[in-house]
């Protein structure tokens, strides 16, 4: 996700702890079944506004590809072959969705099984939604082809020059399809109402390896001629494809990791706890259903912390960090195995189905690997990052259950919703049932709408009758709803408290007040989330004395902790600590990872000075940024601009 798609946090969890209100009695004004009024119009508005697919009409249930990928032009290219059901009676056309394609031909397979040319008409651009594909298929041909080719600038890939890898010596290729861009890299019904299987022959140069979403073999020839397939039906946001100088090291008999030979080592031995996640993911959640579970490293570019391709989660190597503190990104990509990739939000407006309650999974699952105290030290710094997400300019998006027209791109989620507060919801109706009571319903809901798409309606509906209706005065359906439909986090939120959290805001509070640093025997066994505590707890300024102090004990700036660089590197700019100009721009041009950097662009844009020193690191960086990171960078940027000129 992958914000950004949201600005993704997915290194950080949610967990729980503390005391929840007594559940309020039942009350006649909301019964069991009936959303409430304000919110019946979100619940029943099912069409993708984001898709000019027509999926009430024909919808593709396979999808046979044929492309070949050239580095030079920067280009993927070849067929599309969908398999299609027409559903309604008069249907006579298939509508794909499409960016910055070059359509070349069209055709359809008759009776007899031979190629004949269809009309289409590309429609002009939507800058947000692309081109209309509209094929006449007055025969309601059971197979369609297109013919087609790729823009060097497709929103859903990204093209490395050598010397961006960490390599340098082979190019490289990947693609990022969610929310909304896997049309600028393949025509199809780009909705999450339509899910696929798919097969796919892809030919490359021979000392590139082709990997997808998909049945990857693992002692598969490097030899520039690959086919896949994959028997799941699956939605396009998660059609994924990379191409590079990759090698495999196996972490057991069905997970491993793909990465570039210099990284691949250090991968394997951070991700060594993988099967065991698996194992505990399906001792609570019932089994793992997509075969295979690799992990591919990306190159620093990679716009998102990870994201949840089945049987191949593409990750940021910025987790790499050495000491396992930041797995919980495999933890989250992980679980998107039952809440995304097996059970998907119909719309964009209901992500929170697959962000939230990943989320919560992902809190179980590092609570059981690392203890409780790690989850709740991630659930501190998640929580902390929604309160300042949420402010009242934004209380629209603060509705797990986004209303029709809120939400002006699909890529314009809130963090803090889909992810924490979905999150913070799951746990909430965990503390109020029981655990077990709890885990039985999500493992029940789990197999009930395994492999289909679902409304934010359709799990308050089945939670009503297998959860509040089965477990009496638990939970009022009032108390239910509020979490759904209002802004904000209700007041019987439950609270989590750290105890290491604690020792570290009395080290911050003790070197404020007396200049004294915490003794480098309590720091030595910090992890990455007591230092970014410890960080995010300072004031919005510090004197260059004091930041001169922080970094001659601990060696902020140059860090290779994206956490902690994210964090720092903003409090430098705000507090004119200079020194740090130089590692700041440099992590600025090697990373691509938005969650990372869009924090320290948007400390910087804020002064003339510091929007000069943005616009020349954007201008060294823009071409290893891939093209979702390049519109951020540059939104923040004009965005600046313009109130200068507003002045």
């Amino acid at each position: 996700m992958p914000k950004f798609l949201i600005v993704l946090s997915a290194a950080l969890a949610l967990a729980a702890a503390g005391c929840a209100r007594d559940a309020a009695p039942p009350t006649d004004a909301a019964k069991p079944g009936d959303a409430p009024a304000a919110s019946t119009e979100a619940m029943d508005a099912t069409r993708d506004e984001y898709s000019y697919a027509e999926p009430g009409k024909v919808k593709t249930t396979e999808l046979a590809l044929d492309l070949g990928v050239d580095f030079a032009k920067k280009q993927i290219a070849g067929t599309a072959t969908y398999t299609l059901d027409w559903l309604a009676d008069d249907a006579t056309q298939l509508v794909l969705d499409t960016r910055d394609l070059e359509i070349s031909k069209v055709e359809g397979a008759g009776k007899d099984g031979q190629w004949q040319p269809l009309q289409y008409v590309l429609a002009d651009a939507d800058p947000l939604l692309g081109s209309k594909l509209t094929i006449d298929a007055p025969e309601r041909n059971a197979t369609i082809r297109v013919t087609y080719a790729t823009s060097p600038q497709a929103s859903g890939l990204q093209w490395l020059e050598p010397s961006m890898t960490e390599g340098g010596k082979q190019p490289f290729m990947f693609s990022q399809s969610q929310q909304i861009h896997a049309r600028s890299w393949v025509p199809l019904q780009d909705t999450t109402q339509v899910r696929f299987t798919y097969s796919a022959h892809v030919t490359s140069p021979a000392d590139a390896m082709v990997l997808m979403s998909a049945d990857n073999d693992p002692n598969a020839a490097r030899d520039g001629d690959y086919s896949f397939k994959m028997p799941q039906k699956i939605p396009s946001y998660l059609l994924a494809i990379a191409a590079g100088d990759l090698v495999f090291r196996p972490i057991s008999e069905r997970s491993g990791v793909w990465a570039e030979p210099a990284m691949v080592e250090k991968a394997q031995a951070e991700f060594e706890d993988t099967e065991k996640m698996i194992e505990t993911a399906e001792s609570l959640y019932g089994p793992y259903r997509w075969g295979r579970y690799d992990i591919l490293v990306l190159p620093p570019s990679f716009p998102y912390g990870g994201m949840e391709n089945p049987r191949l989660t593409f990750a940021t190597p910025t987790v790499i960090v050495g000491d396992k503190s930041l797995v919980s990104l495999v933890a989250h990509e992980l679980a998107h195995s039952w809440s995304g990739n097996l059970v998907t939000f119909s719309t964009s407006r209901d992500a929170w189905l697959n962000e939230g309650l990943t989320s919560y999974v992902e809190n179980r699952l590092v609570e059981a690997l690392y203890g409780k105290e790690q989850a709740d030290m991630e659930s501190a710094i998640a929580r902390g990052e929604l309160k300042e997400e949420f402010t009242e300019e934004n209380k629209a998006l603060q509705r797990l259950a986004v209303k029709p027209g809120d939400l002006d791109d699909p890529d314009h989620n809130l963090t803090g919703t889909v992810y924490t507060k979905g999150a913070w919801f799951m746990q909430f109706l965990e503390q109020r049932f029981g655990r077990e009571v709890f885990d039985d319903f999500l493992r029940g809901y789990f197999d009930h709408f395994a492999f289909q798409s679902i409304s934010t309606q359709q799990f308050r509906d089945y939670a009503i009758a297998n959860l509040l209706e089965k477990n009496p005065g638990k939970v009022s359906q009032e108390e239910f709803d509020a979490w759904l439909y209002e802004p904000g986090i209700p007041d019987n939120a439950p609270q989590v408290k750290s105890q290491r959290f604690a020792v570290v805001d009395a080290a911050r509070i003790s070197w404020t007040g007396t200049g004294t640093l915490p003794s480098a025997q309590v720091t030595s066994k910090w992890s990455t989330q007591e230092w970014v505590r410890f960080i995010e707890g300072m004031p919005d300024t510090l004197t260059v004395e004091q930041m001169q102090a922080l970094d001659d004990a601990y060696h902020f700036t140059g860090t290779p902790n994206g956490e902690i660089a994210q964090r720092w590197y903003p409090l430098a700019v705000r507090s004119g600590y200079h020194a740090a100009d130089e590692e700041m721009a440099e992590f600025m041009q090697r990373v691509g990872r938005r969650k990372l950097i869009m924090p320290i662009y948007n400390a910087l844009v804020k002064t003339p000075e510091g929007l000069a020193f943005a616009k020349d690191v954007f201008a060294k960086a823009r071409p290893g940024y891939h093209p979702i990171t390049t519109g951020s960078v540059q939104a923040a940027i004009e965005g600046a601009e313009g109130k200068d000129a507003a002045k």
